[in-house]
């Protein structure tokens, strides 16, 4: 992901904002259903030829490695669909080869994210949620990522796509414009609320560049973060570190679901991220959560015996 990255991230202040104050409101009011939370953990692809012999097993062919990716991760970040909209044979399949605790998290494709009308008058907006309707409960949360120039002066548009959002259908949206986060308050404060009244999520966005999208409003129990590592510098667990805590506290006032996207430069990382994140959420009592197990030089491969 190249939003937000720095080449030199010396001096960038990596803490953790406060929650916004109307994210604990939203979280108190759901009622209590005494059931943990659920962390999903993912990557963004999983055809990484790179992850065989580590992330899979050795000589994995690439038509596995779907297949031996749901075996390790629990959700992926489904950026294929933003560049094309799947068949409904490409879903079936992608269903066929997944465990049934997989939940893929579908991206809103370009042709309507970057549309003036986020593609509410387009063919491609019943085309793609016609077909993702087909993941039913594999489905974890589609996501839609506002492109850097739709600002608060947009927000009617936005307000007619979550309307028109078919209500069975999770979503969550990533803002990315400047003005939703310092420039006109009340606009951004009135559509966040229209979010919780309509049940749609937030994604967060964790990257060096861009530290005002860390906005910490959550709109109800779901949460999409997309934390951005720089190849596993010291900061990476240090903010991995300040996540699970986040994490734990709203689980305690009544987050749900979570779904965590560790990425890192080319991806070739993001396993390793994955597997410190799990290692720290089981340790803070998050138990319900999987994620990979990876091949050493020292041990063998167990995961697939």
């Amino acid at each position: 992901m190249k939003f937000g990255k720095l080449k030199e991230i010396e001096g960038v202040d990596f803490s953790l904002p406060p929650d916004h104050p109307a994210t604990g409101t939203a979280l108190e009011s759901l009622p209590k259903r005494g059931v943990p939370a659920e962390v999903y953990l993912g990557g963004t692809g999983w055809s990484m030829k790179e992850w065989v012999g580590s992330v899979y097993p050795p000589k994995t062919p690439s038509r596995q490695y779907l297949r031996a990716y749901g075996q390790q991760f629990n959700t992926i970040e489904l950026n294929t669909t933003h560049y094309r909209i799947p068949t409904a044979e490409t879903v079936d399949r992608w269903l066929r080869e997944t465990p049934e605790d997989f939940r893929f998290c579908p991206k809103v494709p370009q042709v309507m994210s970057h549309s003036r009308d986020l593609g509410l008058q387009s063919e491609a907006f019943p085309a793609f949620t016609r077909v993702i309707g087909r993941m039913g409960q594999r489905l974890g949360c589609c996501f839609i990522q506002l492109p850097p120039h739709f600002g608060t002066g947009k927000a009617p548009v936005l307000s007619s796509f979550l309307k028109a959002w078919p209500a069975e259908l999770p979503l969550a949206v990533e803002f990315r414009h400047a003005s939703w986060f310092s420039g006109e308050p009340k606009v951004a404060a009135e559509l966040f609320e229209e979010m919780e009244r309509l049940g749609k999520y937030t994604v967060l966005t964790d990257v060096a560049g861009r530290r005002d999208v860390l906005h910490m409003r959550l709109t109800g129990p779901v949460v999409l973060l997309r934390f951005v590592g720089n190849g596993l510098h010291p900061t990476d667990y240090e903010r991995a570190d300040a996540w699970v805590r986040r994490l734990s506290i709203w689980a305690e006032q009544g987050l749900r679901e979570a779904y965590v996207f560790p990425h890192q430069p080319d991806n070739l990382k993001a396993p390793q991220m994955a597997a410190y994140l799990l290692e720290k959420l089981r340790e803070a009592g998050l138990q319900r959560v999987r994620g990979p197990q990876l091949r050493s030089e020292q041990s063998q491969y167990r995961l697939f015996d």
